[in-house]
C-alpha cells in the first residue's frame, strides 16, 4: 500500500509540473481593451538582414482598434506582413494601413501561417535566450512596449519561415 501511495505521489508531481511548465513559458501583456499573447522573436544567424516575430492580439472590447505601427531598437525596419499561396508560390507582403482587430477577435501571428512582423535591417543577430524590446503602437490604445522573446526556430516547429522572404 505504501508503494501505491508513492507512486501516487509521484505521478501527482509530474502531472503538476507539466501543468505549470506552460505558465512560465507564457508571457502576455494587455492594453486597455487589447491582449497581446506570447511575442517572440526566431533567432537568427550572422549576416541574416531580416528576422521574424510572432504574437497574439485580442481585443477583449467593445470596439475596433488597429495595430498601426512597430519599432524595435535592433531592427532599421519593423513591419507587419501577411502570406498567402498564389498558386503554388508562397507570396509575403507588407500589410498596408495597419492590421484591423475587431471586438472578441483573435489574431495568431504564427509561422507559416497569415500574419507575422518582420524586422528587417537588423544591427545584430537575434540569439536564442535574448530578449528583444518591440513597441506596438494601436489607433485607438496607443502605445504598449513588450519584449520579444528570442527563441531557436529548430525547437519552434522546424520549418524555415524566413525562405522566400528575399522574394518580396
Amino acid at each position: 500500500m505504501k508503494q501505491f501511495f508513492q507512486r501516487a505521489a509521484g505521478i501527482a508531481a509530474a502531472i503538476a509540473l507539466f501543468a505549470v511548465a506552460p505558465l512560465s513559458q507564457a508571457h502576455g501583456y494587455k492594453l486597455g481593451q487589447l491582449e497581446i499573447g506570447h511575442p517572440y522573436a526566431r533567432a537568427t544567424v550572422p549576416g541574416q538582414p531580416a528576422g521574424g516575430a510572432y504574437l497574439s492580439l485580442e481585443n477583449k472590447g467593445t470596439t475596433p482598434d488597429k495595430l498601426v505601427a512597430l519599432s524595435s531598437p535592433v531592427a532599421k525596419t519593423t513591419e507587419i506582413h501577411t502570406m498567402a499561396m498564389e498558386g503554388n508560390l508562397m507570396k509575403m507582403r507588407e500589410v498596408d494601413g495597419g492590421l484591423a482587430i475587431q471586438p472578441g477577435q483573435k489574431i495568431a501571428m504564427q509561422p507559416g501561417n497569415g500574419y507575422h512582423i518582420m524586422l528587417m535591417g537588423l544591427s545584430q543577430p537575434l540569439k536564442a535566450g535574448d530578449k528583444v524590446p518591440l513597441t506596438l503602437t494601436f489607433e485607438k490604445a496607443g502605445k504598449v512596449d513588450v519584449m520579444l522573446h528570442v527563441e531557436d526556430p529548430a525547437a519552434a516547429s522546424g520549418k524555415d519561415d524566413m525562405k522566400g522572404h528575399m522574394h518580396h
